[in-house]
């Protein structure tokens, strides 16, 4: 099952073979038209898919081979880098198969685990085979957030507020002016009268939305083993508003603002930013399926503002760009004690937002229920 892909021009190095677990939305709409602009250096080589017409189509766009399992992806010689894209439940077993079948690096979809168990287990392997591993949280790959990094200056230090704010309208919109996509996930219609729907889709905005910015947070809470919810609200259809404290109260504490909606008719806005008593951060990013260059970042002074950006690439480039000299060599990876710390950041914010949501949940139903009675 396969296409003959182009080889390089002659006398020029061979591209990295790129090989892609899950051929869904996000692979078809975002990672191939990202490596479609980095063919010099990157050639998708290998689709898999579970579900073997889609497999086999997606692969077609790229003249790459196509197979219904990892162990064939894993075994294609021609695959120097693989890219997780299944669903997260997947992700660790995946990871650790990856790493152990020696290829040359991994990317993997956020969250590459789901609870700090398995983020050891992949980093154990990681450090035993010396495969690199990058999670695809693409605003830290950003170069307009990378120019913020570097001039930011003291303001880490002395943050006391940090707020991401989004404002999508559903990803099948940019999706389909993206690409035409082959097969979505069913959609159903929740009943929001269920605590167990309201915690199941605040923790997926947290663990699916949210997290694309919690790296980003947590460069201004280091410290975060002091993270208390002030409030956590479920947003319908999709989305939430959620307020916390990280650190001691009066004690350098920040506050945390997480807001998102998902609507049709919103302007959309992807914004992020830290506040001290006498500077200001705020980047303003594309919407993750829009391939239109760079965030923005904007760091004040006083009354001097500096305006970084934006550049020609944006973070899901940047992120490939950063695998392959990851496969190179010529780059250090990241360190696995920083992955885990912010999937230990995220699932912290989750279960502490669930929790609160649903005892919210609760005295609220409870008090209807007195009404009645």
């Amino acid at each position: 099952m396969s296409s003959q892909s182009q080889a390089a021009p002659l006398g020029s190095p061979r591209p990295l073979g790129v090989g892609i677990l899950g051929a869904g939305p996000v692979t078809q709409a975002i990672h191939l038209p990202s490596l479609a602009r980095l063919r010099n250096i990157l050639e998708v080589r290998h689709i898999m898919d579970v579900d073997a017409a889609v497999a086999e189509s997606v692969a077609a766009r790229v003249g790459a081979n196509y197979s219904t399992s990892m162990d064939a992806l894993l075994g294609d010689p021609d695959v120097d880098i693989v890219a997780i894209c299944s669903p997260h439940q997947f992700h660790a077993d995946q990871v650790i198969a990856a790493c152990r079948a020696g290829k040359k690096a991994v990317l993997c979809e956020k969250p590459f685990a789901m609870s700090g168990e398995e983020a050891a287990r992949i980093s154990a392997v990681s450090e035993e085979t010396g495969v690199p591993i990058i999670v695809g949280a693409m605003h830290t790959f950003d170069p307009g957030w990378l120019a913020a990094e570097a001039n930011w200056g003291d303001l880490p230090e002395n943050v006391h507020t940090i707020r991401s704010s989004i404002v999508l309208p559903p990803n099948a919109r940019f999706e389909d002016f993206a690409t035409e996509i082959i097969t979505r996930p069913a959609g159903g219609t929740p009943d929001y009268s269920d605590v167990e729907v309201i915690k199941n889709a605040l923790r997926g905005g947290i663990m699916g939305l949210a997290i694309h910015d919690l790296p980003l947070v947590r460069r201004f809470t280091p410290d975060f083993e002091d993270l208390e919810v002030l409030q956590a609200r479920h947003v319908r259809p999709f989305g939430y508003v959620i307020s916390l404290r990280s650190g001691k109260q009066g004690a350098g504490d920040r506050i945390i603002e997480l807001r998102a909606a998902m609507n049709k008719t919103w302007k959309p806005e992807w914004a992020f930013e830290a506040i001290s008593d006498d500077a200001a951060l705020r980047v303003d990013f594309t919407p993750s399926y829009v391939q239109a260059g760079s965030a923005v970042a904007t760091i004040t002074r006083g009354t001097t503002s500096t305006t970084y950006g934006p550049f020609e690439h944006n973070g899901y480039e940047g992120e490939w760009r950063e695998l392959a000299q990851l496969a190179l060599g010529t780059k250090q990876p990241p360190s696995a004690e920083s992955l885990i710390n912010d999937l230990t950041f995220a699932i912290a914010i989750a279960d502490a937002t669930v929790d609160e949501a649903a005892a919210e949940h609760t005295q609220h139903a409870n008090s209807h229920a007195g009404a009645r009675s």
